[in-house]
């Protein structure tokens, strides 16, 4: 049985996709819940925020890095062979990271090269325009996890374009501002072009090879409010956070929805998270979410309530995401907006 893998992608930076994915895959792993968690950027924050420096030191060694996202697609690279077996470094019982590296940088130019090589209805195309979906699910059936998540970098490269086809679904997170909302402009044609362009090319696949769907299947949107954003006026937090539902609903999902529906009142938005500004330093020097945070930790008093609230919050958004992906395993919550804090 294949692995749902749910992407967190927005092609504009800095709006939260690392720390959205980090937070959820500890969630998830509380909750029972065995997680595989793919670091498709080549800049490897994830795998940085889940590995101290001694552990990425020993994945990440001069020469070859077999141990990483990269050492999986080198042989396509290098045309000497199909992927590698994916290693899969454990972080906990429940959790489980494909290891990013900035090498995987160099894979873009052979997935561009390849991606209109697929129209001649020729196996090797096929093969390396399928690579990351064929190593997450070999990884994820080499350690039975239940869901895969995936953190990308903010661009409409071909290292994205490849990922995001492997995705069964992408949740996008926001940030309330005018860069936001002119990526979803963006965003959503080009998700629908790559889509339908996949599909043609799914009909030209040689005979017995297994690729993606390519569904992208839109699951909403989650909202981030980072501190440095805080500081806006507040009439200008309102007008762009105002316009988010419309223009979610019209570019990325190809919808009209009712004029003037707030964020509060929107299905497609997940999650409208805050910032907890004092724990993230906390939580980083802990290397633990901000969520399990302890007294020893630092997290007294009001830090130790935030901590706990933000326990409940994730559980909530968590349990929203599984009902919304059909993940068996969890008890399934009404639609509700979580407001959270990160």
């Amino acid at each position: 049985m294949r692995a749902p893998v749910t992407a967190f992608f927005n092609n504009k930076g800095g709006v939260g996709k690392t720390s959205l994915v980090y937070h959820l895959a500890w969630m998830y792993a509380h909750l029972g819940i065995r997680v595989l968690a793919a670091d498709l950027d080549p800049q490897a924050n994830l795998s940085a925020a889940f590995l101290d420096e001694e552990a990425l030191e020993r994945l990440w060694p001069d020469g070859d890095h077999p141990d990483t996202i990269f050492g999986c697609v080198q042989p396509l690279i290098d045309r000497s062979g199909d992927i590698a077996v994916p290693h899969v470094e454990i972080v906990e019982d429940n959790i489980g990271l494909l290891v990013g590296d900035m090498f995987l940088s160099n894979f873009e130019e052979p997935l561009s090269q390849e991606w209109p090589k697929s129209m001649d209805e020729t196996e090797g195309p096929f093969r390396v325009l399928s690579s990351f979906w064929r190593i997450m699910q070999h990884a994820a059936g080499i350690h039975s996890v239940d869901i895969v998540l995936v953190d990308l970098g903010p661009n409409l490269g071909a290292i994205n374009r490849t990922a995001l086809l492997s995705s069964d679904h992408v949740v996008v997170p926001l940030a309330p501002d005018l860069f936001s909302l002119q990526g979803l402009r963006n965003l959503g044609p080009t998700f629908r072009r790559w889509r339908d362009q996949w599909k043609t090319r799914l009909n030209r696949r040689p005979a017995g090879l297994e690729l993606p769907t390519g569904d992208m299947d839109p699951l909403g949107y989650v909202v981030l409010q980072h501190s440095e954003r805080l500081d806006r006026p507040v009439q200008s937090y309102r007008k762009w956070i105002a316009r988010i539902p419309e223009v979610y609903s019209l570019e990325v999902k190809g919808e009209s929805t009712v004029h003037g529906i707030s964020v509060g009142d929107d299905l497609n938005c997940i999650a409208l998270l805050k910032h907890y500004r004092s724990l993230i330093p906390m939580a980083q020097e802990a290397r633990k979410p901000i969520f399990d945070l302890k007294p020893a930790d630092g997290a007294i008093g009001s830090h130790s309530t935030a901590a706990r609230a933000a326990y409940r919050d994730f559980d909530s958004l968590a349990r929203l995401i599984a009902q919304r992906i059909h993940l068996p395993g969890l008890e399934y919550l009404e639609p509700t907006i979580t407001q959270a804090g990160l």
